[in-house]
């Protein structure tokens, strides 16, 4: 008898928990629409634009098409040599990338949300110096994506308050 009960009490105990599905409703939810609604700012340099793109895709897929928000991010690119061997050379990297963004209201100019993002990660330096900059891109690369769903998860969580708060 208390081998049945156990799996049930616990069942019992995780529908208690007070999560609620971010996305709920799909595309026509409060959290859906909202990001719908947020365009992205040209931003600044090669990591912009692999963030843009990135923020681009993630929110226009969720539809919208009103610019009731726009998103401006700006960034911090930073590449630091660690990993020194005997004779002072470099042998490991750290490239990090950190991203201020502001959430705007189009129609009155207010700053809804402010907020940052970072992420890093590390390179190896090999004695191939193509090697080393294909590494140095890559990890831009998936920096950025990093960043940019750090982004928009807080958009998401910012859209769920604003309409709880309805």
């Amino acid at each position: 008898m208390r081998r049945l009960l156990l799996p049930l009490a616990l069942a019992a105990s995780l529908s208690a928990c007070g999560m609620q599905p971010l996305y709920s409703s799909g595309t026509q939810g409060a959290v859906a629409t909202t990001l719908g609604d947020v365009t992205v700012a040209p931003i600044q340099g090669r990591a912009g634009w692999l963030v843009k793109n990135a923020l681009d895709d993630r929110l226009d897929a969720l539809g919208g098409g009103n610019s009731r928000f726009q998103l401006q991010v700006v960034l911090d690119d930073k590449i630091t040599g660690f990993g020194l061997l005997a004779n002072d050379q470099v042998t490991r990297e750290r490239r990090t990338l950190r991203a201020r963004y502001q959430l705007v209201e189009a129609a009155t100019g207010e700053i809804v949300l402010d907020a940052t993002a970072a992420s890093d990660a590390g390179v190896d330096i090999v004695s191939s110096e193509y090697a080393t900059i294909a590494a140095e891109n890559r990890a831009l690369e998936n920096l950025s994506l990093e960043i940019a769903d750090q982004i928009v998860t807080r958009l998401s969580l910012f859209a769920r308050e604003v309409s709880q708060a309805q």
